[in-house]
């Protein structure tokens, strides 16, 4: 008896132990191929495979920044979602049935020489390379993907002294069909964020003609508005949030005038007049509103950027 109940704990352990092992091989595989494909280092919080339902969880992806540049986040993804054939992975082929991707956030950085993080990456060395020497692509068959994302974090570091800090929230949805390999699946989620935001002068754009990537997209959801401020409530008093405030836009800009009484500072940063609203929500929670315009424009990415580097002080 005792013998059997051994063996079941044992068959049990196995079991468990050849599932840890299975995901953890396949997690590095997945974060080999992505460093494969775009240079980039790359790491996985959590995978879990399914075979019976052909499908893949995993969670909190996340690709930072190449070689010559800040050692931060370049593509943040929480969680992706995918269907497999598992027949043809059987036969030594990668098609996946569907991809579901969730981009939180995209940090473009130009660093200090003008250079581009996402023109460094091995994807945008593609428009360069002689029609002679084609980079191999990794042959894959992907039908559907459906991509989110969530906002571009834009810091240069060419300017004197602080980086340009501009945030654009484009809360936009897409799905495209027919993806054929491995590079033109990471233009796809380096380039279309950008493209969203209204980014131009990206050399990775070229990377998408030359993949063909215009194979595409079929729905689109969740624009982005035109309004003109960032809002944020949090867990600090309003003479805390005050002072953040108002270091941040010294560090960022000019302030033109404070009104500590009635919680406005205004100022100017990046060229666009910036209004720094607070609101006692309690004792220790307050709202903050940055609103900015520039010749009368609605600059949302200016007042999205200054409420980013305002939540990096209070943190």
């Amino acid at each position: 008896m005792h013998k059997k109940i051994w063996i079941i704990v044992f068959i049990v352990i196995s079991l468990f132990g050849f599932c840890l092992l299975r995901d953890f091989l396949i997690k590095s595989l997945v974060g080999t191929v992505a460093t494969g494909v775009t240079g980039a280092p790359t790491s996985i919080g959590g995978l879990s495979l399914s075979i019976i339902r052909q499908s893949v969880k995993v969670s909190d992806f996340k690709m930072y920044n190449p070689d010559g540049f800040p050692k931060s986040i370049l593509v943040d993804i929480p969680k992706m979602n995918i269907v497999y054939n598992l027949g043809a992975l059987a036969s030594g082929k990668i098609h996946l049935r569907q991809l579901e991707l969730e981009v939180k956030e995209l940090g473009l950085v130009k660093n200090k020489d003008g250079k581009l993080n996402v023109d460094s990456l091995k994807i945008a060395a593609e428009k360069t390379r002689e029609k002679k020497k084609p980079a191999k692509k990794l042959a894959m068959q992907i039908d559907a993907v459906s991509l989110g994302m969530g906002r571009v974090v834009s810091m240069d570091y060419s300017v004197m002294g602080q980086p340009v800090v501009k945030v654009y929230n484009i809360n936009l949805k897409k799905s495209y069909r027919n993806i054929s390999s491995a590079q033109q699946l990471a233009a796809l989620i380096i380039s279309e964020p950008l493209r969203a935001a209204g980014i131009q002068g990206i050399e990775v754009y070229g990377v998408s003609m030359l993949t063909g990537m215009a194979a595409l997209p079929v729905v689109a959801a969740f624009t982005f508005t035109g309004k003109d401020y960032a809002q944020k409530v949090f867990n600090v008093t309003i003479e805390q949030a005050y002072n953040a405030g108002l270091e941040v836009i010294k560090i960022s800009g000019k302030v033109i005038k404070e009104d500590r009484a009635n919680g406005v500072i205004s100022g100017v940063v990046n060229g666009a007049r910036v209004v720094f609203k607070l609101k006692k929500v309690s004792e220790r929670i307050t709202q903050v509103t940055i609103s900015a315009r520039k010749l009368g424009f609605p600059k949302p990415e200016i007042a999205s950027g200054v409420m980013y580097q305002l939540s990096r002080k209070i943190r």
